[in-house]
């Protein structure tokens, strides 16, 4: 099946529309046993412990994992894969001298077998540069099997990387998968092939294409530098994932952001933990588990982290009292639910010993979200945000990117078109307001 390939406007209406109609329940899996035999690994629950973050590793590109869906259209996550290679380029924010790759089968419903996996440095879409390519291990063997609802690392490889580097990260799948965990919107290009091309150089075998990210949800490096706590994740909806900035260009407000530190002559782990149509207080069956839950999974487990930024909350409000025929209602939440939920969100970073600063929700004036009861509901959380003292910090996006002359519209050069998300000019002028002291 050749994934379709959307506009960004429909996409964008899409992601509202569904955000503002249905809420369902996302199904649990437990980890269930698998195995393998010869130099396959077993993956286990052991993630981010003390073998496997020494205090050494430093997250480097990250992307939260998701149940399989398709709210925008078709994609690979239901089907899942059978005897294919999927080749997927990151840019990575920070560099060293070693590498390795995380990998989800968090919402899988049975044990992932992953025949092989290589990294390699980007090229041309799905081609990478010559004598790059690195076969990666998992302890010691080139195989291995992740069990449902569990992740895995490989081993570290050494393989010298710079800040705001693209690697290609390429996983061969020889054993039917079932549906995929995987990342809905990724603003970038993923290949699909037929059979074995793990190694390939040239980009020829791989026919298919898709806007999603499969499997892979970190890379993290080491060395090159002495180890520090100073990594940042950034936490919320779809203005956190990029909703709305080009394709293929890194243009999220996190990405600006890594490139800011690096221009300073200072790069740090940046890593992007948004999920378009996320909410703070309720799960959504195709925009992942509410966000006072996944933040333990998304972000307590990064290694090295020194702050979090969280924008969240506009979906709790645009959702509230909404429904679709055959769907239910979602609940109507109130402000001081988004409030309590930004406390626990709060309390949790600051008993990991984490800094955490508060975003406030950018203008939705003209967009699908747009009511008076929305509006002050927007605005009051807002006050919440700037006056409480609750967060560490604050950096005010809502008039970072609003329109002077009318502050509950969003800037039209900032605006992608929507009315909801901003544009490449807008995410680049919200990692502008961010203080690299603060962070």
């Amino acid at each position: 099946m050749t994934t379709t390939t959307f506009t960004k406007s429909v996409r964008r209406t899409t992601i509202a529309l569904l955000a503002a109609a249905t809420l369902t329940a996302l199904p649990l899996t437990g980890a269930g046993a698998g195995g393998g035999a010869g130099a396959t690994a077993v993956a286990t629950e052991q993630r981010h412990d003390g073998t496997w973050h020494d205090g050494t590793w430093r997250g480097a590109w990250a992307t939260s994992p998701q149940y399989p869906t398709a709210p925008f259209g078709p994609n690979w996550s239901q089907q899942g894969f059978s005897n294919h290679t999927v080749r997927q380029v990151v840019r990575v924010t920070t560099g060293g001298t070693r590498a390795r790759i995380e990998l989800s089968n968090r919402y899988g419903t049975k044990p992932l077998r992953i025949t092989g996996a290589t990294v390699a440095r980007t090229d041309k879409d799905a081609s990478v540069k010559a004598g790059s390519v690195r076969q990666l291990s998992f302890g010691k063997g080139r195989s291995v099997t992740i069990p449902a609802g569990a992740s895995t690392y490989s081993d570290g490889v050494p393989f010298t990387v710079g800040a705001l580097e693209s690697l290609t990260v390429t996983l061969y799948l020889a054993e039917e998968t079932g549906p995929a965990t995987f990342h809905t919107f990724s603003s970038a290009t993923s290949y699909r092939a037929d059979g074995d091309h793990r190694s390939d150089r040239d980009g020829t075998a791989f026919t298919e294409a898709g806007d999603s990210w499969y499997y892979l949800s970190g890379v993290e490096v080491s060395g090159g530098q002495a180890p520090r706590r100073d990594g940042v994740v950034t936490f919320g909806d779809s203005i956190t994932d990029g909703v709305g900035s080009g394709p293929n260009a890194n243009n999220r407000y996190p990405d600006e952001l890594a490139e800011r530190f690096a221009a300073a002559g200072k790069p740090r782990g940046v890593v992007n933990h948004g999920i378009a149509g996320n909410q703070v207080t309720n799960d959504w069956a195709w925009a992942g588990e509410k966000g006072v839950e996944r933040f333990k999974k998304d972000v307590l487990t990064e290694p090295n982290v020194r702050t979090v930024i969280v924008l969240e909350g506009i979906n709790d409000i645009g959702g509230s009292g909404r429904s679709a025929p055959g769907q239910p209602t979602t609940p109507e939440v109130s402000v001081e639910q988004i409030v309590e939920g930004h406390r626990e969100l709060i309390r949790q970073a600051h008993a990991k010993g984490i800094r955490i600063v508060g975003a406030t929700l950018t203008p939705i004036k003209g967009s699908f979200y747009d009511t008076p009861a929305n509006e002050a509901k927007r605005d009051a959380v807002n006050h919440w945000i700037r006056t409480s003292g609750a967060y560490d910090a604050v950096v005010d996006f809502d008039r970072v990117v609003a329109d002077p002359a009318d502050p509950d519209r969003m800037l039209p050069a900032y605006d992608s078109g929507d009315h909801l998300h901003p544009g490449d000019a807008g995410y680049r002028a919200m990692a502008q307001a961010l203080d690299l002291d603060t962070l």
